[in-house]
């Protein structure tokens, strides 16, 4: 059995308004690690909250010259499918 754990990070705690900008990926076959992984820093294009920094450390100037999600959407979804 294929299984995939997420974990991400965002600009803030309203689901309404956060952006991603960390998204992280490991695959287990039969609940165990198979060494896939996928991992992406993102650009969310919009100032990150502070009790969101505060929780993760990812400012706005180490976020600035990473990609846009848009731009590393095809991967995770090669990665995931």
């Amino acid at each position: 059995m294929r299984e995939l754990i997420l974990d991400t990070e965002t600009t803030g705690l309203d689901p309404a308004e956060y952006r991603l900008v960390e998204i992280a990926c490991i695959e287990l076959i039969n609940h165990l690690p198979t060494g896939r992984t996928f991992q992406r820093y993102l650009n969310p294009e919009r100032a990150m909250m502070e009790e969101a920094q505060r929780i993760h450390g990812l400012s706005d100037e180490f976020l600035a010259d990473k990609p846009k999600f848009a731009e590393i959407v095809d991967d995770f979804l090669e990665f995931v499918g």
